[in-house]
């Protein structure tokens, strides 16, 4: 019998870190493209952008998104998805009238512009906390359903980003049952970002086992866990059936107390995927499990 294929996503940079908490963060399109290069000949074949401003803060640009696109797609086939989260800095925040400040929804549409196969979609309105900010991320049950509806016009597939029960109960099922999405629908279980964002879930084997239970029919599920559960929620997602995601938007840390780079990371994650008696998935074999058009050749 075949080995079960499996995706391997790779979240190299993120819209939060920085190169002073870890060095090894690729922010530059360059950089950023160099090392999905060395993550996709590890084994990855899905790459999560995000973009940043030459001043390393976060940006949606799209010219800039579109630059990391092509300097990516010049060097391999993987899956490219594009963020329209952004970050909590640069072009992405500002203070609202109310004292709040909050990620500003029209640079978030700006991710959907630069030719991306997929797109993060973030049904979740939260309130995240970094350096004693509160800043507010705002995607209301029409905000979903815009972001939705732009991606379905432009061919785009979503990854239905969930950071607890109720965001795949309401904003998703009334996304799906809308017509907005076809299966097999893409779900990445956001799980141990709840010290920094209001309304996310710890990662556990109970909430993991949960939140994949009640799951639509039709749908597949990646699992990004946060810190130090990324590894533990890694493994369980295999033998719960579901898909990996590593990288240093998500855990800047191999072990404890040592810092990591994005290509040890995917790494280890496919010698385990290995030791289970499962390969990676190829980007198209990835194409095919997620329903996305198979890329024509360069």
């Amino acid at each position: 019998m075949a080995a079960r294929k499996v995706i391997v996503t790779v979240a190299p940079t993120g819209g939060m870190a920085s190169k002073k908490q870890n060095p090894n963060i690729p922010t530059q399109p360059q950089e950023i493209a160099d090392d999905v290069y060395r993550c996709y000949n590890a084994g990855a074949s899905v790459v999560a952008v995000h973009a940043r401003r030459p001043d390393d803060e976060a940006t949606c640009d799209p010219a800039i998104y579109r630059r990391i696109n092509e300097l990516i797609r010049a060097k391999c086939g993987i899956v490219i998805n594009n963020s329209t989260g952004g970050g909590i800095n640069g072009d992405m925040v500002r203070q609202a009238p109310n004292g709040y400040s909050e990620i500003i929804w029209e640079e978030r549409l700006k991710g959907m512009e630069a030719g991306a196969e997929m797109c993060t979609l973030d049904p979740t309105t939260i309130i995240a906390n970094f350096a004693g900010k509160e800043i507010l991320m705002n995607t209301s049950p029409s905000r979903c359903r815009t972001l939705a509806e732009t991606m379905k016009a432009k061919g785009i597939k979503p990854e239905w980003e969930v950071f607890s029960p109720t965001h795949l109960l309401q904003d998703v099922k009334a996304c799906l049952d809308a017509g907005l999405d076809t299966p097999p629908y893409f779900i990445n279980f956001v799980l141990g970002a709840d010290r920094g964002f209001q309304g996310a879930m710890p990662y556990s084997p109970k909430i993991l086992q949960q939140m994949v239970e009640l799951m639509p029919e039709g749908a597949i599920f990646n699992v990004s866990a946060i810190g130090p559960a990324q590894l533990n929620a890694a493994l369980q997602s295999l033998l719960l059936g579901g898909h990996v995601r590593v990288g240093l938007e998500d855990n800047l840390y191999y072990s404890r107390g040592r810092l990591a780079n994005n290509v040890e990371l995917v790494e280890r994650v496919v010698r385990i995927i290995r030791e289970l008696d499962m390969e990676p998935a190829t980007p198209d074999e990835a194409r095919e499990i997620m329903g996305l058009t198979k890329r024509a050749a360069a």
